[in-house]
């Protein structure tokens, strides 16, 4: 296991909000990294109450309360996007946002129902949409060059038995993400994406059985994993200064073979 990297204020004087953040997740490992990283604050967002505030409350004890808000959000919910980006208004704006929210599962074709595939798409593809559109209205707006970073999947690339909808969804924020960096490109505002093929937290241990997960982690060259804190520093590398040449790109975070 590689030693956590300190940071470096590749983030200072910054706004971040991040979707679907609270929990032990990747948009966790983000909010924690982007503090440590001298955002000036960071806005969480999550649909799971209880889970939100014990988030808040622990970053804010590590962190200082100033630097850290939490508004329920369901990105499937118009309202609820636009109550997320007004608390990131009482920090200066919105500089940086990280779309995170997505939804998946195991369906077989053959059985998948209308719901489970408009749920997946909605959450997943949709609800990034909906916040790049929110995000991006502000950051035109008010003149800032900020930088929107989406969570996809190497599945939107390779084939997975029963992820369809799920795939079709990832693939959809790879093609939103290239599209959009050109919509944005004249207002100095860059969009990329991650594409993570396997990291370890709760929920995926929860909602994947033991079988998937053997298989998945004999395909990583590392013989493991990716802690969720290794897909964050991507996405910092993305939001920060140093990617600044880059948008429209898509960047596997993956020790995946074929």
């Amino acid at each position: 296991m590689p030693d956590y990297v300190p940071g470096h204020s590749l983030l200072a004087g910054r706004t971040v909000v991040v979707t679907a953040a609270a929990g032990a997740g990747i948009g966790a490992a983000v909010v924690r990294r982007c503090l440590e990283e001298d955002a000036r604050a960071v806005v969480l967002g999550d649909v799971h109450e209880r889970r939100l505030d014990a988030a808040r409350d622990e970053l804010r004890a590590a962190f200082g309360a100033d630097r850290v808000a939490a508004v329920r959000c369901d990105v499937t919910d118009e309202h609820d996007v636009e109550g997320l980006f007004a608390a990131a208004d009482a920090f200066g704006g919105v500089d940086v946002l990280v779309n995170n929210a997505g939804l998946g599962g195991t369906a077989s074709i053959l059985e998948m129902t209308d719901d489970q595939w408009s749920r997946v798409l909605d959450i997943t593809l949709t609800g990034t949409m909906r916040c790049t559109r929110a995000a991006a209205r502000r950051m035109v707006g008010a003149g800032t060059r900020g930088v929107i970073v989406n969570n996809a999947s190497v599945v939107g690339w390779r084939a997975q038995e029963g992820q369809a909808h799920y795939a079709a969804a990832k693939a959809g924020v790879m093609a939103l993400t290239r599209c959009t960096a050109l919509d944005l490109a004249s207002h100095g505002i860059r969009v990329n994406a991650v594409a993570p093929s396997l990291a370890m937290h709760p929920f995926l241990a929860k909602v994947t059985s033991d079988e998937v997960l053997a298989s998945l982690t004999a395909r990583e060259a590392f013989g493991r994993a990716a802690e969720p804190w290794e897909v964050a520093n991507v996405m910092v590398f993305l939001a920060s200064d140093y990617s600044s040449y880059l948008t429209g790109e898509v960047v596997s975070v993956s020790s995946q073979h074929p």
